[in-house]
């Protein structure tokens, strides 16, 4: 496991397991970009067949094309925030469904091992149920090389 999303909505905190991370900082035209992928697990054998989470069982969160000042990200600190000439931010239920991501507060850190860790706190639509109030989520993933393995 890469790491866990938790959505913390009113009726139940729903959590999700991480597949896939992809980070990477790249330098285009003199610029430097944040680039963030992190998509979830689809297994739901953890969760209550009436859980809301039953319904969205992978979710994918992305951050792109966001100007950084320098290619390091270790100890770094984004807020990332869409507006209305620009949108960083993207969030893929997998589904017809559409959600948006806010408030995004991205910290970057090395753990014990050196590897580059993701902390991401902020809120997302109410897909869940379609109020009209975002909801917090908190995510914390590493972006450790996957070993691949291949037989002779």
């Amino acid at each position: 496991m890469k790491g866990i999303l938790k959505i913390y909505h009113p009726d139940e905190t729903l959590k999700y397991f991480i597949r896939n991370t992809y980070c990477k900082s790249v330098y285009l035209n003199a610029q430097n970009f944040l680039e963030v992928e992190i998509i979830t697990d689809d297994s739901v054998d953890h969760v209550d067949d009436d859980s809301l989470q039953y319904k969205f069982p992978q979710l994918s969160l992305n951050v792109f094309e966001f100007p950084i000042s320098e290619s390091e990200l270790e100890g770094k600190h984004f807020q990332v925030d869409d507006t209305d000439d620009d949108t960083y931010t993207e969030v893929d239920l997998f589904d017809d469904d559409e959600a948006f991501l806010y408030d995004n507060d991205l910290s970057f850190s090395k753990n014990e091992k050196d590897e580059l860790e993701l902390c991401w706190k902020g809120t997302i639509t109410d897909f869940y149920t379609g109020l009209d109030t975002p909801i917090p989520f908190k995510l914390k993933c590493n972006f450790r090389q996957d070993d691949i393995e291949v037989d002779d």
